[in-house]
């Protein structure tokens, strides 16, 4: 009896996870097709991402970090979409890392997992990133990686969890915005500032 109470709490953690991670998804989609979700941090997409940081630390307070076995793969890769979208909540994500460089050295968890949200935490706080995978516009209008540790190494570092080379996923992310049609700001100094103080406001920097 134990066992399929266990089983049923996991069901419901996983169709939790999965819901979040669809409204996510579905919102980004409208916001896409009217052409508002490249037009600075939308308001409500912001408040879906706050509100869903919340209820995902009530299950890591309660359960640990979701891993594969416990929430399936999809389930899993959910936690981390959430996770990435919780800009709004830096000791979140902070507090996370750990856990998901432990369930990756452990094998619980996709290995790009906590490589992006190290990467992640790096581009809100200003600082160079390890892996390559977090982007931005640059001054020349280009979508182009963010700041890199050591460029040398990078692709090297990719390769061992799994990422295509550097240059690849450059062609890749453009395209992607292409298709999307994302346009580079009309004013980057603008667009860097304003990210400044939003990153103030919410505590990724001083």
């Amino acid at each position: 009896m134990k066992q399929n109470n266990s089983n049923t709490i996991e069901h419901e953690l996983r169709e939790q996870l999965l819901t979040m991670a669809a409204q996510d998804q579905k919102l980004r989609e409208e916001l896409l097709n009217s052409q508002r979700l490249f037009d600075g941090y939308n308001e409500e997409l912001e408040k879906l991402h706050y509100e869903h940081a919340q209820r995902l630390e009530k299950i890591i307070q309660a359960k640990g970090w979701p891993t594969e076995s416990m929430v399936g793969a999809d389930g899993a890769r959910a936690a981390w979409l959430i996770l990435q979208h919780a800009i709004g909540r830096p000791d979140l994500l902070r507090k996370c890392l750990p856990l998901l460089q432990l369930a990756a050295q452990r094998g619980e968890i996709d290995a790009k997992f906590p490589a992006y949200l190290e990467d992640r935490i790096c581009f809100f706080q200003r600082q160079p990133q390890k892996f390559g995978t977090q982007f931005d516009w640059d001054e020349d209008g280009n979508l182009s990686p963010w700041q890199i540790q050591d460029l040398a190494r990078v692709d090297e570092l990719r390769e061992k969890i799994g990422l295509p080379s550097l240059e690849a996923q450059i062609k890749l992310m453009r395209q992607n915005a292409a298709e999307e049609r994302e346009k580079p700001p009309c004013d980057w100094t603008m667009r860097m500032e304003e990210m400044h103080r939003w990153s103030r406001k919410v505590g990724w920097i001083d």
